[in-house]
């Protein structure tokens, strides 16, 4: 199994403290954003490879972070070729271009570059191995003006992903997706060509949107909380959470 982390995008909401630097490698605490995650997930025995893919402004920084690391799964760091936020391809059209890139044969887990978990990353992975299904995440989400900013699903009992909706203004459920999935080896080719077939490219949402609809998926339901680092007031209180 890959990792493969998009971090391709240029975080304008962070204004200057983003502008020539990506946000995955803000620090907190002793880490980054990515590093803390990227810790967690080189335990995982599946995992044998963590691919990053970035743009063409942040490629070197990424590229220089890299010489720091000391990881036990090899990293590799792809340039998308984009250099701007009106230029950038798209979270979707950056996984793609990545499978193509590398030739991918493999089981994929793939992963936003800007939440902190406060669980490990093994349960999902190990729940993917039980399953032999492509897999998403899930949170129970009280709050229905925040489920309508996200997408939300809805399982059966044994929690197969029925449908998924998009930023919905009546959810079907309190289930929110983040932005964690596994695809197994056997689906990539649907994902390949999922753009040519509908689907939206610039949010990860818009993959696994797509994807409960062509394949089987299921869901697995986070065992503890994440942080969410979209503006600075959170990057801020992400540095005072996690000092340590």
């Amino acid at each position: 199994m890959k990792t493969i982390v998009i971090a391709a995008g240029y975080a304008t909401r962070l204004g200057e403290l983003t502008k020539n630097f990506p946000k995955p490698l803000l620090e907190i605490g002793k880490s980054t954003i990515l590093g803390r995650m990227l810790d967690d997930i080189d335990t995982i025995p599946d995992i044998d490879e963590h691919i990053i893919i970035t743009n063409h402004r942040f490629f070197p920084i990424f590229e220089n972070w890299k010489k720091q690391l000391h990881y036990s799964k090899p990293v590799t760091i792809i340039d998308d070729g984009t250099e701007s936020n009106e230029t950038r391809l798209g979270a979707v059209r950056d996984l793609i271009f990545a499978l193509e890139k590398l030739g991918i044969d493999d089981d994929i887990l793939v992963v936003a570059a800007d939440n902190i978990l406060d669980f490990s990353f093994r349960g999902f992975v190990e729940e993917f191995r039980k399953r032999g299904t492509s897999m998403i995440m899930c949170h129970h989400e009280p709050e229905i003006y925040k489920l309508q900013r996200t997408g939300v699903i809805e399982v059966d009992e044994d929690m197969r992903v029925l449908q998924m909706q998009e930023k919905p203004q009546v959810p079907v459920s309190h289930w929110a997706v983040p932005p964690f999935y596994i695809y197994r080896r056997d689906d990539l080719d649907l994902i390949r060509h999922a753009i040519e077939h509908g689907c939206g490219s610039d949010a990860p949402g818009n993959l696994a949107h797509y994807m409960v609809d062509a394949s089987v998926l299921h869901a697995w339901p986070m065992p503890a909380g994440r942080f969410d680092i979209g503006s600075l007031d959170t990057y801020e209180e992400a540095k005072q959470r996690y000092a340590i």
